[in-house]
């Protein structure tokens, strides 16, 4: 019981009713200033009005907010509120028009009808007789009738309820978007999530680097109590703070402005900013660089430039001021990147954060592959990156 009495109690249901009667008041309008045209012409009106671009709008608006106003402004939205870009869209325009009038002329009908019967009931069984243009004629007044002027007034409750509910199917059907619009806009979400995912790496990569630098410099500096290398520190802290100031202005202007490019991010011709970075905090880093690394593609270089400095600001948070052998070979259309050091303290322990795990996904993201873990006594992570079809 009350499960059916549930969409008495619920605003939509009010709402759809609001909906289903606007047509009938427009249609009534215009048989009034001109009754001598055919109950038809609303039907037949409605294909050009239905053919205009801008009344699916119009159409989707109304409808968001009359018969899913849960839905309103949500991406997922069932009804979408655009104008019709194709044909097709066009004419499902037309068809959810006809298809919005007859139903509003079924409600309209049984409103008045219904309404009218629960008054004549009323009337009845007060003895004032019922009107002569109802249901109830010539029947003598009696009392009881007054028990029966519920029961249309719940009839009519219950086309509404169900009008409701197909002018809302028919609205999800016909108003919604097509199969290709629904694709198209998974595909723009999926853009946005992966967006959202890369710079989260970008922040967590640029700015996990900076304090791991600098709580090592700090660390260092106070343990040597030596004011030169003091001064050292705070210039190394300071070095890579405003690097990774330059990073986070260039991550928030993607976010202040969702269509302008990343700009220009780090690439692996800047790798010896990290290299220097490592050594100041401490790291005895040796390097080694072959092959034209300023001709890699743009997208391989900037996120071979990520993997490097995720790989030292590991080494730099888990085994501290320890030997790190870098390795960058370009050649035969690949780009491998080796990272080394002695396996030490925690450094790629379960639960140690999700560097290595951005690592890897990185290397996916680009058609390349990447190994992070002990190997030989040490701790290595080697990345292979493709450089066709990125240029």
């Amino acid at each position: 019981m009350r499960r059916l009495l549930r969409p008495l109690t619920e605003p939509v249901t009010y709402t759809r009713w609001l909906h289903l009667l606007i047509p009938c008041a427009v249609a009534s309008v215009w048989l009034f200033i001109s009754p001598d045209t055919s109950p038809w012409a609303p039907v037949i009106f409605a294909v050009p009005v239905g053919l205009v671009p801008g009344m699916r709008l119009a159409e989707g608006v109304q409808a968001q907010l009359l018969l899913t106003p849960s839905e309103r402004g949500r991406p997922d939205a069932a009804i979408s509120a655009a104008p019709a870009e194709t044909w097709a869209a066009r004419w499902r325009t037309v068809v959810w028009l006809d298809v919005r009038l007859l139903l509003s002329v079924v409600t309209l009908f049984a409103t008045v009808w219904l309404s009218a019967t629960a008054v004549d009931l009323v009337r009845t069984a007060s003895g004032s007789g019922p009107s002569d243009d109802w249901l109830i004629r010539g029947v003598e007044p009696h009392w009881w009738y007054a028990l029966l002027a519920p029961v249309p007034l719940l009839l009519l409750l219950a086309v509404v309820v169900m009008c409701g509910e197909v002018i809302t199917a028919a609205a999800r059907r016909l108003l919604g978007p097509s199969p290709v619009e629904r694709l198209t806009a998974l595909e723009e979400r999926t853009e946005q999530l992966l967006e959202r995912n890369r710079i989260a790496r970008e922040l967590h990569d640029s700015i996990g680097h900076a304090l791991t630098v600098a709580v090592v410099q700090a660390g260092a500096a106070r343990a040597a109590n030596d004011p030169a290398f003091t001064e050292r520190a705070l210039a190394a802290i300071e070095e890579t703070g405003r690097a990774a100031l330059d990073d986070l202005e260039r991550v928030l202007r993607v976010l202040r402005e969702s269509q302008a490019p990343m700009g220009q991010r780090p690439t692996l011709a800047e790798a010896d900013r990290l290299l220097d970075s490592a050594r100041g905090s401490g790291a005895k880093v040796d390097a080694e660089v072959s092959g034209p690394v300023e001709r890699v593609p743009g997208p391989v270089s900037r996120e071979g430039y990520r993997i490097l400095q995720e790989s030292l600001t590991n080494v730099l948070r888990h085994s501290g001021s320890v030997p790190v052998r870098v390795r960058i070979t370009v050649r035969g259309g690949w780009l491998e990147l080796e990272v080394t050091n002695p396996l030490t303290g925690s450094i790629g322990a379960p639960g140690g954060g999700s560097g290595l795990r951005g690592i890897r996904e990185r290397a996916a993201l680009l058609g390349g592959k990447a190994k992070t873990g002990p190997y030989d006594g040490e701790w290595r992570v080697h990345a292979s990156l493709p450089l066709n079809g990125l240029r």
